[in-house]
């Protein structure tokens, strides 16, 4: 048997998750009160019992007293009923827009406000992130891609390190991308918008790509910039980082920071130990400007 318990910050996606592990073949409970919990286990231990995957959603909705929660996990290792921890989180600005968006009230916020409710959730729900056998942030994480990492997880078996990396690309005239880990400047390469050909299209495009990776500088850099990833990113997860945002950027956002982004892209995204995606904030951006 396979026991998920599914939680984390309230607006950070728990329900989303929990229906796309239904759609995944797991049996699920939502909101299940504390005291249930192991009945609940004991009812699917049973050697003939069909249903062989459990996914179980525990938040503070209810008002349920979580030190309960500790001491039913602790009896669960002695009795050696294995389980996962899924917790789902998100920034506090991500979290308080989301609530925003929806007009929804925060559980333990009462009448005042959202960020007093999110703060107080955060600290009685942190014992369940310390244990966490998985932590996805999901601040940029689009469903799809939220269905995909759940995919590796529970069905494909992959490893996960709890790390989501967002490759971005980004025009310095339109500002650095405020919640960037790290920045690279790539303005010292040859820039496409001055050749005839390359002016209209993008770093999407096979002829900028082509025109800016036969550039030897383009070469070096790509390769000085693996090698500092593949240091960096162990030693972000060894520190418990959940989330990372590599922002590369040149004039526009629209060519060379573009291909590079794409290229560092496809290089995380072939080792597979972690979740990427790829962004690129302003490549539409000149082409709205001059309509205007």
């Amino acid at each position: 048997m396979r026991f998920v318990i599914v939680t984390g910050m309230s607006g950070a996606g728990k329900s989303t998750a929990l229906k796309m592990l239904e759609d995944m073949g797991y049996f699920c409970v939502d909101n299940l009160p504390i005291p249930l919990l192991p009945r609940f286990v004991e009812m699917f231990r049973e050697p003939d019992e069909e249903v062989k995957k459990i996914a179980l959603g525990i938040d503070v909705r209810g008002g349920q007293d979580f030190s309960g929660l500790k001491v039913v996990l602790d009896e669960m290792v002695g009795q050696e009923i294995q389980y996962e921890i899924l917790f789902l989180d998100a920034n506090d600005d991500v979290l308080i827009k989301r609530y925003k968006e929806t007009r929804r009230q925060h559980p333990l916020s009462g009448s005042g406000r959202v960020d007093t409710g999110i703060a107080k959730e955060r600290e009685k729900i942190m014992f369940l992130k310390m244990r966490a056998t998985y932590i996805l942030d999901t601040s940029k994480l689009l469903t799809r891609e939220l269905k995909i990492e759940l995919e590796k997880i529970f069905v494909e078996g992959k490893s996960f390190c709890n790390l989501y990396i967002t490759v971005m690309s980004f025009g310095f005239k339109y500002g650095i991308p405020q919640d960037s880990d790290l920045v690279f400047d790539v303005r010292f390469l040859p820039n496409p918008y001055y050749i005839d050909g390359l002016k209209e299209k993008t770093g999407n495009d096979p002829e900028v790509q082509d025109y800016v990776m036969e550039n030897e500088k383009s070469r070096v850099f790509l390769d000085k910039l693996r090698d500092m990833a593949e240091f960096l990113i162990p030693n972000y997860i060894l520190e418990g980082k959940n989330q990372l945002v590599i922002s590369i950027g040149c004039t526009g956002g629209k060519h060379r920071s573009v291909t590079l982004a794409n290229a560092l892209y496809q290089m995380l995204e072939e080792q597979g130990n972690y979740g990427v995606r790829i962004e690129h904030r302003d490549i539409g951006k000149d082409t709205i400007t001059k309509r205007k």
